[in-house]
């Protein structure tokens, strides 16, 4: 079973996010994200839409055979773009609460903000410390460590 997360990035007063099935909790997903995404990346990210899992980079590198089936080492996978899935588009919310709902109809266990160069991170849970919230992931992650 999938731990669900919802990866976004803030566009002004909208926040475009996608869904991610695979390995959402802050030591995976959080990690990658943290480590090697920047906000052009993050944005390269969200505009393939919804995701099977999480990897370093985004970009199929040219010549390489890379799709859902057999997938290459390194590179997330998309549903639009590995699998050919459609209605797998990001989705926007107005405002932080309709994110959240978003969350809630997805499944999604964690999520992940790219704001203003920074990431920032909460969880669906209702007895966690960074329930409903965003902490920098940063912050969240030195947590999970200690």
């Amino acid at each position: 079973m999938g731990t669900r997360s919802r990866i976004g990035v803030m566009h002004g007063d909208k926040l475009k996010s996608v869904y991610c099935h695979w390995d959402g909790y802050l030591e995976h997903n959080g990690r990658i994200l943290q480590e090697h995404y920047d906000s052009a990346k993050a944005n390269q990210l969200v505009a393939l839409g919804d995701l099977s899992s999480l990897d370093k980079e985004v970009a199929i590198p040219e010549g390489v055979a890379h799709s859902f089936q057999v997938p290459l080492d390194g590179i997330t996978v998309f549903y639009g773009r590995d699998r050919g899935e459609t209605g797998t588009e990001f989705k926007v919310a107005q405002t932080f609460e309709e994110f959240l709902e978003q969350c809630d109809n997805c499944g999604a266990e964690y999520y992940y903000i790219m704001q203003d160069e920074v990431w920032y991170c909460g969880d669906t849970y209702s007895s966690s410390s960074i329930s409903k919230k965003l902490v920098p992931l940063a912050d969240a992650l030195v947590e999970v460590v200690a």
